[in-house]
Order: structure tokens, then C-alpha cells, then sequence
């Protein structure tokens, strides 16, 4: 719609100048003086931003102008308006009122028919039904009336997205492409309300979605606690045997000549192996009992998570002389 543009912002902001043409003396003398002014900024507003091509802005303002104080200079406003921001089936309706509004002499007259000749090459017509009737009908956003819709419905040509809607019922899209003249026709049908029940409602049998959310907690911690526990006995049961090779190891260096620091570093070694070995097994138990615990809470079987664990962990334990080796396999 370039080609439109500089005359148009012209035409608008010349119009505002102007003054008079903004509200009729009859349309005033009807109207409060409050009602008037706030026409009046509301008009002004549109202009600005009519020139700085916030059409859509626009269009606003110059429609809350019009419902404040109706005047064809108004309209003529919101149209060109329309006619920027492509809305060829609003630019229309809105010309074809403001020549219905508009008297013989409005300086903008003779350019409003011209536009219209243009407008009626750029928009069909679409026919919409519904089943069942009684549907809220809206075409691309703009609602257009409930069903049965006795008349087609104008549109721009394009791709139009039409929606029906009604308490009860899933509302049902359907896309048409229109072409200049054309007259479209769009069924809608809307799913019954026991369908939108159904298609909530969980089979039998089938686990819900919080309940499987549940379930799927619950079985990452039987699974956590229980390879915890494996791990926690393998290394109790890896230090108990570190500690069984140390206190040897021990004994054999009192039985010889050796430094009172070897011996200490010995008995130290040993102790600290036991005592790793008593914490790993006390957190076993501990773990091994929330472990239980977590398995009958969720109807699991724990010789089952035993067994399973069992056969996963698979703890093997070598001796050597002076060392102890933990070998797993998962």
C-alpha cells in the first residue's frame, strides 16, 4: 500500500486543520461539551499516529472518536485506516458507510468511490454453518455472529482461519483460501459433550498421570536405595578384609626387629580401616532398611529388588599379600 501512502497522511492531517470538518455544528449541539473535546484528542491522537504508520494504533483512535461523536471525516479516517493495514473487507464496509453517512458535497466523496471500485476486487465471501446450529462463529479473530448465519459472511481475499464455538463443545478451526469474488463455504462440525468426557476419562485399568508420576518416584528410590545399600556393603566388607590383612601384617611386625614408627603407622592403619569399615556397614543397614522399607510401601516384592540387585552388583572381593582388591560388575 505504498502507493497509497504521503497523499493519505496528507488528506488526514489537512482534514484536522481544518477544523470544522471534525464534528458537524448538528452532531455537537447533541452531544456535551465533555464528549466533544474527547473526541476531539482521541481524533488527534489518530492522526499522529497515522503518521508515524502505526496504522493498527490508529485505526483505534479513530474509531473511539467515531463512537464519541459520529462524523463521516471520522470514518473516512478509520477506512483509510483499514485500507493500510490490508483489511480490505473492513476498508469496504467502512467506505460504503461513510458514503451512506457522508453528504453529497464531503470533499472526500469522490476518492471514497474510487476506493470502494478497488476494495470489490479484493474480497469473497464466505458462508459458515455449523452442527450443530447455535455456534459463535469468529473469522480471523473477529466475531461475526452465532449460527445459523443467513448471509455469506465478506472477507479479504488470503488465507482466512474461521472458528466456531459453544458452551460444552471443543472448539473446531478450519482454514479457506479466498480469492477475489469467490463465494466459500466452511461446515464446522463441534464434537458432542460426551466426547470431551471420554476423551478425559481414563480407561480402565490404565494409570493416571499423577499415579504413574508416583510410581515412577517410588521405583527410582527402591532402585537408588538399593544399589546404595550393595555399594555401602561391598565397601564395609572391602575395608573389614583391609583391616583383617592389616592387623596381620601387624602381628608378623611386633614378632621382628623393627622402629617403633613402623609399628605405629601399623596400628594406625589398622584402625582406620576398622573404623571405615563399622561406618560403611552401620550406613548399609540404615540404607538397606529405608530400602525394605520403600519396597513394601509400593507392593514391590524385596527379595525380587534383592535378587535383582544381587545379580547387578555382583561383589567379588581378591586377597593378596599386603593388599585387598574389590572387583564389581554392573
Amino acid at each position: 500500500m505504498n502507493w497509497l501512502g504521503s497523499g493519505l497522511r496528507l488528506a488526514v492531517v489537512c482534514t484536522l486543520v481544518t477544523g470544522a470538518g471534525l464534528i458537524p455544528a448538528r452532531a455537537a449541539a447533541q452531544q456535551s461539551e465533555d464528549s466533544v473535546r474527547e473526541a476531539s484528542a482521541h481524533f488527534r491522537r489518530g492522526v499522529e499516529l497515522y503518521g508515524e504508520a502505526d496504522y493498527a494504533g490508529a485505526l483505534v483512535e479513530f474509531r473511539r472518536a467515531y463512537a464519541l461523536s459520529p462524523s463521516p471525516t471520522a470514518l473516512y479516517n478509520a477506512g483509510e485506516s483499514q485500507y493500510q493495514l490490508q483489511d480490505y473487507a473492513g476498508a469496504l464496509k467502512t467506505f460504503r458507510r461513510y458514503l451512506a453517512e457522508a453528504g453529497p458535497n464531503e470533499g472526500h466523496r469522490t476518492e471514497v468511490e474510487g476506493h470502494v471500485q478497488v476494495l470489490r476486487t479484493r474480497v469473497g465471501h464466505v458462508l459458515v454453518s455449523t452442527v450443530p446450529p447455535g455456534a459463535d462463529v469468529v473469522v480471523d479473530d473477529q466475531a461475526v455472529g452465532k449460527t445459523p448465519i443467513r448471509e455469506p459472511i465478506l472477507v479479504s481475499i488470503g488465507h482466512r482461519r474461521v472458528v466456531a464455538s459453544m458452551p460444552g463443545r471443543l472448539p473446531v478451526a478450519q482454514y479457506v483460501d479466498v480469492a477475489a469474488g469467490d463465494d466459500a463455504s466452511v461446515v464446522l462440525s463441534l464434537p458432542p459433550s460426551t466426547e470431551i468426557a471420554t476423551s478425559f476419562r481414563t480407561p480402565p485399568g490404565a494409570v493416571r498421570p499423577k499415579e504413574a508420576a508416583s510410581e515412577v518416584d517410588r521405583g527410582t528410590l527402591r532402585a537408588i536405595g538399593w544399589v546404595s545399600t550393595g555399594v555401602l556393603t561391598a565397601g564395609a566388607i572391602t575395608f573389614g578384609a583391609l583391616a583383617l590383612n592389616q592387623s596381620s601384617v601387624l602381628r608378623d611386625a611386633r614378632g621382628t626387629l623393627t622402629t617403633s614408627s613402623v609399628l605405629n603407622h601399623d596400628a594406625n592403619l589398622t584402625a582406620t580401616y576398622a573404623a571405615l569399615a563399622d561406618s560403611l556397614a552401620a550406613a548399609a543397614v540404615v540404607m538397606g532398611g529405608l530400602s525394605l522399607y520403600w519396597s513394601l510401601s509400593s507392593g514391590g516384592d524385596p527379595g525380587a529388588h534383592a535378587g535383582a540387585l544381587a545379580g547387578a552388583l555382583a561383589p567379588r572381593i581378591a586377597l593378596a599379600p599386603g593388599a585387598v582388591r574389590l572387583e564389581m560388575s554392573f
